[in-house]
């Protein structure tokens, strides 16, 4: 998870200034101590780290913190503002051009994920802006690019322009009239990477930039190799000026130097975060909400956003009218799953959630939970979906046997639903039942062991 090693350093460190209640200078310089290790270790750049914590602890020994009821929590309050501000402050946004098409080069080092990358800001801004974007292949060097690009397109459902092994400048070039040709209003064109910077990747680069005068030059660079990537982005933009970065890979990067670094190193704002292997795993980079997770706060804007996105608001209402009228059945349920799916690895839905993440730390989430769920529905008849007191114990045992689970997973599946039935009913009767606090528990995994072993054990977990 992004940030994890982080997060428990920055958190332990607070919570011994918690303890403390009232707070000295020295306690605050001391914490300041523990928060810069906790950022070097976790591949911040060493000035950077420095710069912050001299800030944080210039605005934490002031008078109306050190005379606060909580000055804990002021502390925490200058760590998060500081933290949004090291990151940029503000989301940056794409400048699209006021006469189309809009040209966005993507440049990086060879296995950056630039393909992959281009395809998913081509189908974020097909599906969430209505453009219609035009994929380029201007890498020609790398094996079968061409081909990878076509591929991911396709799933992206976004045309791609090829045109063999021309020259990338003509490739662009001839790209951008087709496009207004097309009616293409975004052109992203993908160019070619090296294992390492050279002279010769840097001249081509900066012909293609002389032949089309991109609108935006995104920088894609994986978060994963720390402080490399902060100096192939420090090099590039010396010698290009990039105008964002793409930062991938940063669902896997447990430290987080990189997203941390690159904006103070290189002056430019990290546009977006690749958070998966999926065409749908790009972010919009939000600092703070990015220094909300960081510190353990959860990103519940970033989980409605996801939603809003990705889940069917058709099927959201047909359920809503179901639960209504008290008709939530295991083909209800099926559904269910499948829009969780959509959303993600279920360990980042449920990390975006304030106080969820850190009760995450030691829990080996296996998202393959949902599938064996879904495979015991499937194995029950439609009459036995739509009517679960025809269950008898052969049925079960017909059920465990056609979906390779256990009689006991079955019974307690459907144990769970017959509760969300009785909770629901509850809902929609009002009164004193229907209107006291209930826990609401994500759909299908209560009571069942989140890793397939003993995980969660039978209480579920809280949603």
């Amino acid at each position: 998870m992004a940030f994890e090693g982080l997060s428990d350093k920055l958190s332990r460190a607070f919570k011994k200034l918690r303890n403390k209640g009232k707070l000295s200078e020295a306690d605050v310089k001391e914490a300041m101590r523990e928060v810069r290790l906790a950022l070097l270790e976790a591949d911040v750049n060493y000035k950077v780290a420095k710069d912050f914590t001299n800030k944080v602890t210039e605005r934490a020994v002031g008078q109306d913190v050190m005379e606060s009821l909580t000055p804990a929590q002021m502390v925490i309050k200058i760590v998060n503002e500081e933290l949004t501000s090291l990151m940029g402050g503000e989301n940056a946004r794409l400048e699209f051009a006021s006469k189309p098409p809009t040209v966005i080069m993507m440049c990086g080092l060879q296995g950056s994920g630039k393909t992959t990358h281009s395809a998913k800001l081509a189908k974020m801004l097909r599906e969430t802006q209505n453009r219609r974007p035009l994929l380029v292949a201007c890498d020609i060097y790398r094996p079968a690019a061409i081909d990878q690009l076509k591929v991911v397109g396709e799933k992206a459902g976004v045309p791609v322009f090829e045109m063999g092994t021309e020259k990338p400048v003509k490739i662009a070039r001839e790209a951008i009239k087709h496009a207004r040709d097309y009616g293409n209003d975004v052109v992203i064109l993908d160019t070619a990477g090296r294992l390492h910077i050279d002279e010769v990747l840097m001249n081509e680069l900066k012909d293609v930039k002389a032949e089309v005068n991109p609108d935006e030059i995104l920088l894609v660079i994986d978060s994963m190799t720390g402080q490399d990537a902060v100096n192939v982005a420090k090099s590039f933009n010396e010698l290009l000026e990039v105008t964002g970065v793409i930062l991938t890979k940063l669902d896997g990067d447990t430290r987080g130097g990189a997203a941390l670094s690159v904006k103070a190193v290189t002056g430019k704002p990290i546009k977006f975060a690749g958070t998966g292997e999926k065409l749908d795993d790009l972010e919009v980079f939000h600092p703070d909400r990015m220094a909300s997770r960081i510190l353990g706060m959860g990103d519940v804007l970033t989980l409605i956003e996801d939603a809003q996105n990705k889940l069917d608001q058709k099927k959201a209402e047909e359920m809503a009218e179901k639960i209504m009228s008290n008709r939530f059945d295991f083909n209800d349920l099926l559904s269910q799953f499948e829009q969780i799916k959509k959303m993600g690895p279920l360990k980042g839905i449920l990390s975006k959630l304030p106080g969820v993440g850190k009760q995450l730390d030691d829990v080996d989430i296996n998202d393959r939970q949902i599938d064996w769920l879904q495979a015991i529905i499937l194995s029950m008849t439609p009459e036995e979906r739509q009517n679960p007191s025809l269950m008898n114990p052969s049925r079960k045992r017909r059920i465990a046997a056609g979906s390779g689970r256990t009689v006991e997973e079955v019974n307690r599946l459907i144990k769970q639903l017959d509760q969300m039935q009785k909770m629901i009913k509850q809902m929609n009767k009002g009164g004193k039942k229907g209107k006291r606090k209930k826990k609401m528990m994500l759909p299908g995994l209560g009571g069942m062991p989140m890793d397939g072993s003993g995980g969660f054990g039978g209480n579920g977990m809280p949603f």
